[in-house]
Formats: C-alpha cells, structure tokens, sequence
C-alpha cells in the first residue's frame, strides 16, 4: 500500500477541458489525461516561469514532487504533439480524493 497523496494547491485551471488535432473527429482519437495537479506544475514552472522551489512551496509539495509532476505532464503533452492524440484534462470528480 502506498503513502496517501499530500493534498496540493490548484489555483490554475485549463481554458478548455480538451485539446486535440483539427480535422479529426474526438471519437477517433486516442486520448491522454492531464490531471489537475500535473497541470497547476506546469503552469507555475513553464508559464509562470518559476523556480522549482518556489512552484513546490506555492503547492504545498517537496520540490522531487513537483519535478515528478512536470516530467510527467511534459511527456503527456509531447506524446499527443508527436502522435496526434487528445490532451483531456481531468475532471477533478474523476481524481483519486485526497484522505
């Protein structure tokens, strides 16, 4: 059994719930998910242009947790830019509830 996930700060939110290629009907793409924690990484370090640190401390999470976030939601966003696939963000009712 794993450790229980630290509740983080998510003050960002997408404009859209989804991004996907033009000229493709959604039901005939593949699709990856963006969770919501993975997305807030992003938009502090990439977007904001913070320093890791910093973006962990702003979340409430250890800088290796942030860094693990962003590598993540890096590869997701690469795999659909490289192989023509759906970026979902996550529905938060859809995320794991923190306990």
């Amino acid at each position: 059994m794993g450790r229980p996930k630290i509740p983080r700060r998510i003050c960002g939110r997408p404009a859209d719930s989804c991004f996907k290629p033009n000229g493709i009907p959604m039901t005939e793409l593949p699709r990856v998910y963006l969770a919501s924690d993975e997305f807030e990484a992003l938009r502090l370090v990439d977007f904001q242009g913070m320093q890791q640190q910093q973006a962990a401390q702003e979340m409430g999470v250890s800088r290796q947790t942030l860094a693990n976030l962003v590598k993540s939601a890096r590869y997701k966003m690469t795999d659909c830019l490289m192989h023509g696939k759906a970026l979902m963000m996550t529905p938060e009712s859809q995320e794991k509830p923190l306990e």
